[in-house]
């Protein structure tokens, strides 16, 4: 009978009559009736799937609401199942005759039920044959003590699941069995219902209520389709392998499934049955998995190029950053403004600021007095790059790309051992299950093993505890609402942690204590109520590639010598820090894109001390960098622009190193450096942090509260766990041994440009090393230095271009200037008001005076290059004592009525000595302009070869001979970098 016959629609109504051994039979006939018996899969197909009593929905229980890709497929791997448990040995391969004398699995069938062969299900056992069926009536099936399966046996309910149910406690004794459409319950005298020490056991189909599954290695297990509920468990002991498939369990009073133990290596056929079924999962495919989690603006871009594999690029001009955060990038309302001032200004500078008279000066000074400074040793940080572009220290808009996101097919390729772990099987092996609304999840100890794809972790106390060395792969599972951490390691455990999807925990996400060292790559962790994930107690792990989102406390938050590498991840919209390293905390964090973040992108306090490298730390609603009371670190290669607050925030107790960054863009200050005793100030950055949490005023911005409650609310004592991490710590000799030690904090090679206010912000109780830095382009002063009782060395800095001063310092300051290119700034060159010395540095071109020195100070001026746009080259006002000498002086404008050198009559205390004068009518012709030479301007280079290129300024070769004449005359102050570095 020819298909073609009948119209296609008729065909599928009359095959839809038929039961499923005859539509296996016409899908037989030819290509077109297979094609045709195919077509019915939502159909017919579907029908029998659903009807049959011994199999559930495909995607039973997490998402029953989605149908299957092939309703046919489903119910062949339920016809498969069926079998497979009787393949119980290897086949006999020694000769061909012995197949002859093999066993015939012949199968009969009994009937156990009122009115049926047997009544009970002891005495059925007792008759039954090796592989034969059990059917189970309706009824109830209580015995009174513990049943044994002494010989291969399959035990099915008969009808619909819940209509047969055994209070049995049962004992496994043979190499395999099939448990299918039965509800287990505790008999009186035990909660075990079936355990299980060397056969292999499937269970389809089944309900457990307040029961224990109970398999220890060798003996292995699969589960499919079944729900434990009611406090019912399972536990896996020292098993190599079992598979636990689209299970539900709720309501558990304690771990849903326990895996305690080393894998006992003795596999049999099931674990190859059960290892090659865990391969044909969709989810275990890696490659077609290449794409990375998408979250809320996953692919946000802001920040300049590093990672040139991996960048997006996205124009975002100043002005467009101005109206999203309706911010003005100027000083106002900044303490600049409000209650600040550069010092006495001249009467350049008032005329200029009243009248416009700046624009004035810069018509006046011509080429003929202008000298040439375009060549300083810092100088390749503002040229054009190759491609014509501009470089990010001269660049008026902020950076426009930022690394992508790896993918985890990326980020297995360079971690083989990552990915030896994506596609290991061993132990147990869960998927597609649902666990909600108990205390747990998935408990694992003593170096047990598990393998966790595709699961719900839903209302539970906790999703996955992972202890004492034990080894997890956690692929694509989504863990919420759990009540303490949903993601819990410790002990030296170890895994992969990779595409889940953690969020709206009451506690951390992720939690990594005591050695464990996971490896947590390409996951969502995000809308939790404290923090993202937490690293401590000399806890490890590689954290990558992931998207730390809209946690309520810090996205990575790191104390108790917690010491993880935490790289390339995007951790934004945060509603505190982006990373929090506090209370002893290191580790190593590189490459990582943090913005948006309520607080401070990157908050170091109370001995934090982390590398901090190459990160994109930007468009925060408060400071980019907070370095808080006794915070250490290297903070590195780092990009901080586009933050409401300041790009860096020094609490002055601490002794951060600073080198190469680019702090840019800013709308307040670029580098702040503030006393620790400063009411003022700290209320600024801790206190309305505090604050707007109801934690109070205790200056730790709410992280350290988090560590506080953390220990008291997350305390699982009665499991055994004490927490004791004092007993974990290191002592703070060892933990700084392998890194050098620095008594003086260090701010070097950085590019601090374009920032709302003062470029550097000095109020400080302690010494400051400021060397080879590039001040440029900010609103307010360069570098302004308003407190300083211990010594603050400027070394070999750029100062240039400055909305006002160059340099400020204000009086009862301790400053060293040496070796300085201050040029072209809208104010005062430098403005002195302090104590200290001003030594060979390039004041050129600034529009106020060079050098104003005024007040009751003790000064020395020596060798230093001068020239003013208009007025006096060195001013020297007040009852100043010390010496100004050999300082070289140019004229700037003809028309100016100031002296090059001016001193007060009534000074008598300071002494003026070989200071050259180079006026416009003995020197400077069109013939013969002023240069800067023998040395050339400054700050000095060794040479140009030894720069770094534009990614960042990393640490410039200053020549030689200015470090040793630094250390020769000031002197060597108790082991400062200077002394160090020679």
């Amino acid at each position: 009978m020819e298909v073609g016959s009948l119209p296609v629609e008729l065909w599928r109504v009359i095959l839809a009559y038929l039961p499923l051994p005859d539509l296996g039979r016409c899908c037989q006939v030819c290509r077109a009736w297979r094609e045709l018996i195919l077509s019915l899969d939502k159909t017919r197909w579907k029908q029998l799937c659903l009807r049959c009593p011994e199999c559930r929905h495909p995607n039973w229980p997490s998402r029953p609401h989605m149908e299957p890709p092939s309703w046919r497929e489903a119910l062949k791997q339920h016809a498969i199942a069926t079998r497979t448990w009787t393949q119980n040995g290897p086949e006999l391969q020694s000769t061909a005759c012995l197949i002859f004398f093999r066993r015939r699995k012949d199968r009969r069938v009994w009937h156990v039920g009122p009115g049926c062969e047997f009544e009970t299900l002891r005495g059925a056992l007792g008759v039954v044959g090796p592989y034969d069926r059990v059917v189970l009536h309706p009824g109830v099936y209580e015995e009174q003590a513990e049943v044994t399966l002494k010989v291969p046996v399959e035990l099915v309910g008969l009808g619909r699941l819940g209509e047969v149910a055994l209070l049995v406690c049962m004992e496994q004794q043979c190499p395999t069995a099939r448990l299918c459409n039965l509800v287990f319950m505790p008999p009186w005298f035990s909660t075990v219902v079936y355990k299980t020490s060397w056969g292999h056991v499937q269970i389809d189909n089944c309900n457990f209520e307040g029961a224990q599954l109970q398999v220890r290695g060798p003996g292995t297990c699969q589960a499919r389709f079944c729900s434990f509920s009611q406090g019912s468990s399972v536990q896996l002991l020292g098993v190599v392998l079992s598979l636990l498939d689209s299970c539900d369990f709720s309501g558990s009073d304690t771990a849903s499934v326990t895996v305690e133990g080393p894998p006992v290596f003795e596999k049999n056929w099931a674990c190859k049955h059960m290892a090659a079924l865990a391969r044909t999962f969709p989810s275990c495919g890696m490659s077609a998995h290449n794409s990375s989690p998408k979250g809320p603006q996953a692919g946000f871009t802001g920040g300049p190029q590093h990672l040139d594999a991996h960048l997006k690029k996205e124009h975002v001009s100043m002005e467009d950053w101005k109206r999203r955060t309706g911010v003005d990038a100027v000083c106002q309302g900044t303490i600049i403004e409000d209650g600040w001032s550069e010092g006495e200004h001249s009467e350049v500078e008032e005329e200029n600021h009243d009248g416009g008279g700046t624009n004035n000066i810069k018509k006046q000074f011509t080429l003929d007095y202008k000298i040439p400074f375009d060549n300083h040793g810092l100088s390749h940080l503002l040229k054009h790059q190759p491609d014509g572009s501009l470089p990010l220290a001269s660049s008026p808009d902020p950076p426009s790309v930022t690394p992508e996101l790896l993918t985890l097919q990326q980020e297995l390729d360079r971690d083989p051992d990552s990915h030896m772990l994506a596609v290991s099987t061993r132990g147990c092996i869960l998927t597609r299950c649902l666990f909600r609304d108990g205390k747990g999840g998935l408990h694992m100890s003593n170096f047990g093993q598990a393998r966790l794809e595709e699961n719900v972790f839903r209302g539970l106390n906790y999703a996955v505890r992972c202890i004492q060395n034990s080894i997890i792969v956690m692929l694509r599972n989504e863990v919420c609402e759990c009540r303490a951490s949903g993601v819990f390691l410790r002990l030296s455990a170890e895994g992969l942690i990779a595409e889940n999807n953690i969020h709206s925990n009451g506690e951390a996400g992720l939690d990594i204590r005591k050695g464990a060292n996971p490896t947590v790559v390409c996951n969502k962790i995000h809308s939790g109520l404290r923090s993202g994930v937490v690293v401590l107690g000399n806890g490890k792990g590689a954290i990558r590639s992931n998207q730390i989102y809209n946690n309520k406390e810090a996205g990575v938050y790191i104390l108790f010598s917690g010491n993880p590498v935490v790289s390339g991840n995007h951790i934004f919209q945060g509603l505190a820090a982006g990373i929090a390293i506090n209370e002893n905390g290191r580790g190593i964090i590189t490459e990582n894109v943090i913005r948006e973040n309520q607080w401070g992108g990157v908050d170091i306090r109370r001995g934090g001390d982390p590398i901090l490298k190459n990160n994109y730390i930007c468009y925060g609603y408060s400071d980019g960098v907070v370095v808080g009371e006794r915070g250490r670190g290297v903070i590195e290669g780092n990009h901080v622009y586009c933050n409401k607050g300041c790009g860096v925030w020094v609490m002055s107790s601490s002794l951060p190193q600073l080198l190469g960054n680019y702090i840019i863009h800013n709308c307040m200050y670029g580098l702040a450096v503030f006393c620790r005793k400063d009411p003022e100030n700290i209320e600024a950055r801790e206190g309305n942090w505090a604050g707007q949490e109801g934690i109070g005023g205790d200056g730790i911005s709410g992280e350290r509260r988090e560590g506080e409650g953390r220990e008291g609310q997350e305390n699982f004592n009665d499991e055994g766990e004490l927490f004791a991490w004092e007993s974990d710590l290191d002592s703070e000799d060892e933990r700084h041994s392998a890194r050098r030690s620095i008594s003086v904090a260090l701010v070097e090679s950085n590019c601090i440009s374009y920032n709302g206010a003062v470029g550097l912000y000095v109020k400080s109780s302690e010494a400051l090393n400021v060397f080879a830095n590039l001040v440029n382009s900010n609103h307010g002063p360069g570098i302004a230095v308003l407190q300083s009782s211990q010594l603050t060395r400027l070394v070999a800095n750029c100062i240039l271009e400055n909305g006002r001063g160059g340099v400020t310092v204000e009086k009862d300051c301790r400053v060293e200037l040496r070796g300085n290119g201050i040029y072209g700034n809208s104010g005062h060159g430098v403005s002195f008001c302090g104590n200290g010395q001003i030594v060979e540095n390039d004041v050129i071109g600034n529009l106020g005076y060079g050098i104003q020195v005024s007040g009751s100070v003790d000064i020395k001026v020596l060798r230093n290059r001068v020239q003013p746009a208009q007025g006096c080259a060195i001013s020297v006002l007040g009852p100043v004592k010390g010496v100004v000498h050999d300082n070289l002086l140019f004229q700037g404008h003809p028309g100016s009525k100031k002296t090059l050198l001016h001193m007060d009559l009534c000074n008598e205390s300071c002494v003026l000595r070989n200071n050259s004068i180079q006026g416009h009518n003995n020197s400077c012709t069109l013939a013969q302009p002023w240069v800067l030479k023998n040395p050339p301007p400054r700050p000095l280079a060794s040479s140009s070869t030894g720069f770094s290129s534009s990614q960042y300024p990393s640490r410039l070769g200053i020549s030689m001979t200015t470090r040793i004449s630094a250390t020769v005359e000031s002197g060597c102050h108790n082991g400062s970098m200077f002394c160090t570095i020679l």
